[in-house]
Formats: C-alpha cells, sequence, structure tokens
C-alpha cells in the first residue's frame, strides 16, 4: 500500500517495515491482532527514546492499524491509544562559507594537475552536485548516466514521494560531472555506478566523511545531508526567494523549508537597522 497507493519512497519503506518488525518483537502476540493495551504497554518500552523517534514508530504503527481497519481485516482501530509526543523539529547542521571553501580546496588539489585520478574526479562531480543542486542522497547516488547534459543547465528528479522537480545545475556541476563521466563506460545506467549497481549512500557517507577530515574539517560536522542543507541556508543569505528553494528542495510542505530562515535572523536585523524608514527620520532629524 505505501509504494503501490501512497508512492512512499524505498526508504520510507523500509524504515516502516523495521519499525513494525521491531513492535512486532516487542509484543507477546501477533502484530495485527494487538489490542489498545498492549499498544499503552508497548509505547511505555520507548520511554527513554528520542521524541522524534517515538513519534516516528508510533505513526508506523497508527499508519499499519488504519490500514488493516480500511481493508475490513480488523474491526477497530487500536492505533488511537499510542502517543502523538510531536517531533521536536531541530535546527539542521550548518557549515559556513569558510568550511565549503575548504572542502572545494580539498577537492581541486586532488584535481590539479594532467591527469587526476577517477575517484578524485568522482568526489568533484559528487560534492558539486550535493553542495551545487542540493540533491538528497539517495538522488544523487541512483542518477542515470546521461541525467545531466553538457547543454542543459538543469535536470529533471523525480524525488521523495515520486514528486518532479526542476534541479537547476550549475556550469560548474556539469563541467565535474564531464570530466567524471569520460570514466563512465557508455553501457552503465547509471552516473556513479558501483558493482551491478550504482553507489551506495553509505559509501557516499564515507567519502564526505573523509573529504571532511582531510580539509580540516571534524567529520561529525559534514554528511551529504548537512551539504544539501548548506546549499539551503547559503542560498537564503544571498536572498534567494523562500517559494523558490522549496521547489528545489522538492519539498511538499513549505512549513519544511522554513526551517531554513532561522539562519537568516542577522540579515534580517541588518535589513531592519539600515532599511527602516525611522532610520532615515532619525538621520535627517540628527
Amino acid at each position: 500500500m505505501l509504494t503501490a497507493e501512497a508512492g512512499a519512497a524505498a526508504n520510507t519503506v523500509a524504515a516502516y517495515r523495521s519499525d513494525l518488525m521491531l513492535a512486532a518483537a516487542a509484543l507477546d502476540g501477533p502484530l495485527g491482532e494487538a489490542d489498545a493495551d498492549a499498544l499503552t504497554a508497548l509505547a511505555g518500552q520507548w520511554a527513554g527514546l528520542a521524541r522524534s523517534t517515538v513519534a516516528r514508530k508510533a505513526a508506523a504503527l497508527r499508519r499499519f492499524y488504519g490500514f488493516l481497519a480500511d481493508e475490513g481485516l480488523r474491526g477497530d482501530d487500536p492505533g488511537k491509544a499510542l502517543p502523538r509526543p510531536g517531533a521536536a523539529r531541530r535546527l539542521p547542521k550548518v557549515l559556513s562559507h569558510g568550511d565549503v571553501d575548504r572542502l572545494f580546496a580539498a577537492i581541486a588539489d586532488r584535481v590539479a594537475g594532467p591527469h587526476p585520478l577517477p575517484g578524485d574526479l568522482r568526489l568533484a562531480a559528487l560534492i558539486e552536485l550535493l553542495y551545487g543542486s542540493g540533491l538528497r542522497a539517495t538522488e544523487l547516488v541512483s542518477l542515470p548516466r546521461n541525467a545531466v547534459a553538457p547543454d542543459r543547465p538543469f535536470l529533471i528528479l523525480r524525488g521523495k514521494g515520486g514528486r518532479e522537480r526542476l534541479v537547476p545545475i550549475s556550469d560548474r556541476a556539469r563541467a565535474a560531472v564531464a570530466a567524471w563521466r569520460t570514466h563512465v563506460a557508455t553501457d552503465r545506467l547509471w552516473l556513479f555506478p558501483s558493482g551491478r549497481t550504482h553507489l551506495s549512500r553509505i559509501r557516499l557517507y564515507q567519502l564526505v566523511k573523509a573529504l571532511a577530515a582531510e580539509a580540516g574539517i571534524p567529520p561529525d560536522r559534514v554528511s551529504p545531508h548537512v551539504l544539501r542543507h548548506a546549499f539551503a541556508t547559503h542560498l537564503l543569505e544571498g536572498g534567494a526567494d523562500l517559494r523558490a528553494l522549496q521547489a528545489m528542495l522538492g519539498h511538499a510542505d513549505i512549513a519544511t523549508t522554513e526551517i531554513y530562515t532561522h539562519v537568516d535572523a542577522s540579515r534580517l536585523v541588518e535589513l531592519v537597522n539600515t532599511r527602516h524608514p525611522l532610520v532615515d527620520a532619525g538621520r535627517t532629524r540628527s
């Protein structure tokens, strides 16, 4: 149902499966037959977990029991007994412009010279697309070989939830991809192939961490998703429109995009102090 009707991504389906299997292992009886009391007891075992984790586990179970009720497989819906703590929205980790400059300086050192290693060219293409276009890790590693065209400054991407969006691709990113693609056989399906399929998210994570360490940045501050955050926050700092950023990031709800506005607080203060009409009035009186 999650795949066929809700259009959930493979990672979402895997997360739901994991939460349901863990719940089934924790219950005395079959998961599909649990009553409200059993679910209340199960929720009690989550007392030491983060609020966001409890919210995710409860949401997966509510979806499961709602499905059983909709399909007529149960006459009741015990999922209503599960807690609704609400997930605390954490501010994203932010890299400074200096941090990003150090990452790209480390890459530039690697690809300098007449014959850079293919692995370094691949890393350059990966980082350019992560920071330059704000791609999600799964979207990036699963790009088809010819997704990025040398004469087209954008690509059409099917992202989270099966939603399509237009993603701008910078000249730098297209150049980096073109340099890397010469090392990808024309019969390969993926832009970043690995074995019989494409580069894994875990391997991408490892490559980014290693690059951060090489650039003198604590690896725990950098990940593929942090580079996506940097793309968003730095665009907002530069004056990007929030709705345009929502479209580029592929957020279904603009409330998700609004979390990035925290980084713009200093810019807002500056605007008030320099552009407000009363500022000019005060100067006139003085």
